[in-house]
């Protein structure tokens, strides 16, 4: 079947959140009160990023990737396993045209950091900043996100097939 060289995949990321600072979103320290509960770094916009290109290029997941069983991926950077799953995609012949990501929280306000968080994924992801989209939720005060007890993001990425690495 023909895919016209094209591409979608669809990521998702939701951490519970804990007292302490800062907050490492989207790669950027940011002040906050509060922390991931994880066991890699927590970063959950990356997260969701690496889930998309896994996901559009048919390898799994971030868990199959990097699983939480192994004492390696303990406190790991998820900026080095986004480049990671970046190495992967791109040696399966794809490359990326565009992601576009949303993280939902209640705080902090993302749109003071908002081009420092699109300009760090960029240059994760080697692309012009103008392909890295990023929006910003609320909770509305409602259910964990609501109550600052979780922060989640989505992300969509379209592939296009490209030079094999």
């Amino acid at each position: 079947m023909a895919t016209n060289g094209l591409r979608v995949g669809i990521g998702y990321d939701l951490h519970r959140l804990q007292p302490g600072g800062p907050l490492r979103l989207g790669g950027v320290d940011i002040p906050f009160d509060r922390h991931w509960i994880a066991h890699s770094d927590g970063d959950a916009l990356l997260h969701a990023v690496i889930d998309a290109l896994l996901g559009a290029a048919a390898l799994g997941d971030v868990g199959q990737m990097f699983p939480d069983t192994d004492p390696e991926n303990r406190g790991r950077d998820s900026a080095e396993m986004l480049a990671t799953a970046l190495e992967a995609v791109a040696a399966l012949g794809w490359q990326i045209v565009n992601v576009d990501c949303i993280v939902f929280a209640q705080r902090p306000k993302l749109l003071p950091h908002r081009q420092t968080i699109r300009q760090r994924l960029a240059d994760i992801l080697h692309i012009e900043v103008e392909r890295v989209g990023l929006q910003a939720k609320t909770g509305e005060g409602i259910g964990p996100i609501g109550r600052e007890e979780a922060i989640a993001a989505q992300c969509v990425a379209l592939l296009e097939e490209g030079p094999r690495t």
